[in-house]
């Protein structure tokens, strides 16, 4: 009704019996005055003031009130996990990216990391590197500055500190940060990115993947590197913590040459179905930023629902001042009186 209405403080059915109780104590008011006039020293001026000050109360009890729309704004969250492979054979320089220009394959890992904080602008991220073992190096956070000067800091494993490559190494820390964050925030969206080349070179039996679905709501895994592979660098580290390739290759002890290193698809399918994900290889001509990541990002973008809701605002100050002044006026009137009848 034009930005206004009556939204009673006390709820409408005890503020409504005491205003109707102030509102017939305004009329009795008046009642008996117009039957007393003769008989009574009561001025007009006092019974209009009187019954003026029961009404205003009565408003005031049923507390007029602006109309106002408030806006609100619901999020729907992204978490996104990203484990890079760390082992030595990322050191391997086969690997392009988006031209045809040769890198190690933990650079293509770098620039996939930067592509994917780029595909989900308002999520969260964590990072973490795995090797022999596996470690969350960048705990989750909406700073995608955080994950990608990380990802430009990643060195390969030292060849004197390695022990193979094993894909399962992140599996435990996934299964344990992945939960943690589901149950702390059970309506986020929580991807998960694993850049690998998908070699498996340790003698033990990798595990299964599928213990992860029940955290994330969708999964890839991406490959760096070429199926036709390279010979892996002997790295070291020095006494200042620098990372060095001293300009040899490990050898393979079957073969007594040089190791070479392959980027393995079938593995990497075979995660990503686990996941109930799916598998990308990046390469001269495909990366993140136009690949089939790019198109399922779109649903997982931070995204802001706008609601529109009605507020009553109260507004009985002006009511206040009112009936301040009548209850001082009636003040005085009645300090008149009383010196009169002394």
């Amino acid at each position: 009704m034009n930005g206004y209405m009556l939204s009673p403080s006390l709820g409408w059915i005890a503020g409504g019996i005491i205003a109707a109780a102030l509102i017939v104590a305004a009329i009795v008011n008046a009642v008996l005055f117009v039957r007393q006039r003769e008989n009574s020293d009561t001025t007009l001026a006092a019974c209009i003031r009187r019954s003026a000050i029961a009404v205003l109360i009565a408003i005031m009890v049923l507390t007029p009130s602006v109309v106002s729309t408030t806006t609100s704004q619901a999020i729907n969250a992204t978490d996104v996990y990203v484990a890079v492979d760390v082992t030595g054979s990322m050191a391997v320089k086969d690997a392009k990216y988006g031209s045809q220009d040769t890198m190690t394959r933990l650079n293509a890992a770098g620039k996939a990391v930067t592509d994917i904080t780029k595909l989900y602008p308002d999520a969260s991220f964590a990072g973490m590197s795995f090797g022999a073992s596996a470690s969350l190096d960048v705990p989750l956070t909406p700073d995608s500055n955080a994950l990608t000067n990380w990802a430009e800091t990643l060195r390969t494993e030292p060849t004197a500190s390695s022990s193979g490559s094993n894909l399962d190494a992140p599996l435990d820390k996934l299964i344990v940060n992945l939960k943690s964050t589901h149950d702390q925030h059970p309506n986020d969206s929580i991807l998960l990115y694993i850049i690998t080349d998908g070699e498996q070179t340790s003698s033990a039996t990798r595990r299964s993947f599928s213990s992860l679905r029940g955290y994330i709501s969708d999964g890839f895994t991406i490959g760096v590197g070429s199926t036709q592979g390279g010979q892996v660098p002997v790295t070291e580290v020095t006494a200042s913590g620098d990372q060095t390739q001293s300009g040899s290759w490990v050898i393979d002890p079957s073969t007594k040459k040089p190791a070479v290193s392959r980027m393995d698809p079938k593995n990497l399918a075979a995660i990503a179905d686990e996941i109930s994900g799916r598998y990308i290889a990046t390469n001269a001509r495909k990366t993140l930023s136009d690949s089939a990541s790019k198109e399922a990002s779109k649903q997982y973008r931070v995204t802001t629902t706008v609601k529109r809701r009605k507020r009553a605002m109260p507004v009985v100050w002006p009511f206040a001042i009112v009936t301040g002044a009548l209850l001082l006026w009636e003040f005085g009137a009645w300090l008149t009186t009383t010196r009169r009848m002394l």
